[in-house]
């Protein structure tokens, strides 16, 4: 989901500025997984990358001296595990008052934070010195939340997160996985569900999104502050930040990392940028005709990500 101040170019750029970064990083770490797992014989059974996975299913032992990774990868428990969330998540916000959930909520987003970072560390750095870095930085952005650090913690964790399941998801999963969130975000959006729960996550400063600021000097200010807990409460044109979801940045990385995995490096930087123009397209239909009204910004993703999936299967191939 996309929210802005006003029909102003900044917030753009930035959000695709932080999309790119992403990506980046993404193909960054991606690279280096392989050599990675091989290195510390760690065993993952290879996925077709024709294969639509929607249970999990039987799959060959481990070679001798070899760690088995449990099979995760298919597309029915996904599914499972995010509708839960969504509801479990909906019923606490719902039930519980926001200043009891704050300090948990934050303890759990630090913990995220923390994982994301320490995926990412432990393909360059010794894995003692990679606990104690994503540590004191998921620490830091509990006691010191400011927006840049925000915003540069949620874009590790999704890199993380893409780079892990995108090795054992197949390309094509993960596109009918794509495609059915966007359903998702387009009714949560369409019916004010993405909005409450947004207003909700932010009163506890523990929003799952990238806040982006109207003026370059608030990338150092506190998500605790005002202008940011009561964000949705304002009209677009009297906001101080625009909100680019998390997810909007992690499923296209999902699928940039299985196709990756899947079809190689030529057919996955295809993949990503047409997950690119996706973003810069949801932001044109924002502008053009919503007037800085809330926007799924999913829906486009996944329909230009399907285009260049469908160019890798059927043409490059």
């Amino acid at each position: 989901m996309t929210t802005k101040k006003r029909t102003r170019l900044s917030p753009v750029y930035w959000s695709i500025l932080i999309f790119i970064v992403a990506q980046m990083l993404t193909f960054l770490v991606i690279t280096r997984e392989n050599e990675f797992l091989q290195a510390n014989h760690i065993y993952i059974p290879p996925v077709s990358p024709g294969v639509v996975s929607i249970w999990p299913q039987p799959v060959p032992p481990a070679p001798p001296g070899e760690t088995q990774v449990p099979a995760v990868g298919s597309l029915g428990p996904i599914l499972i595990y995010f509708a839960a969330v969504v509801i479990v998540l909906g019923i606490v916000l719902f039930f519980v008052p926001v200043a009891t959930l704050r300090l948990v909520l934050r303890i759990l987003f630090a913990f995220l934070f923390s994982w994301g970072i320490f995926v990412i560390l432990i393909f360059w750095v010794p894995a003692t010195a990679s606990i104690i870095i994503s540590v004191a930085v998921g620490v830091t952005w509990i006691v010191v939340p400011k927006v840049w650090l925000h915003d540069s913690v949620m874009i590790l964790t999704m890199v993380s997160l893409g780079a892990v399941f995108g090795r054992l998801i197949s390309p094509w999963t993960s596109m009918i996985l794509i495609l059915a969130l966007a359903v998702y975000d387009f009714l949560a959006v369409r019916f004010g569900y993405m909005l409450w729960m947004t207003k909700k996550l932010s009163e506890s400063s523990t929003l799952p999104a990238f806040v982006i600021p109207r003026n370059a000097a608030e990338w150092g200010f506190s998500l605790k502050q005002p202008a940011f807990t009561k964000l949705v409460e304002e009209e677009p044109s009297e906001r101080e930040y625009s909100i680019l979801g998390g997810g909007d940045i992690g499923f296209p990385l999902l699928l940039v990392s299985s196709a990756y995995f899947g079809y190689g490096l030529g057919n996955a930087l295809l993949v990503s940028v047409f997950s690119l123009l996706g973003l810069i397209c949801a932001y044109w239909i924002q502008a053009a005709f919503l007037r800085g009204k809330p926007i799924p910004a999913l829906p486009p993703i996944a329909i230009l990500s399907l285009i260049a999936l469908l160019i890798v299967r059927y043409v490059s191939a």
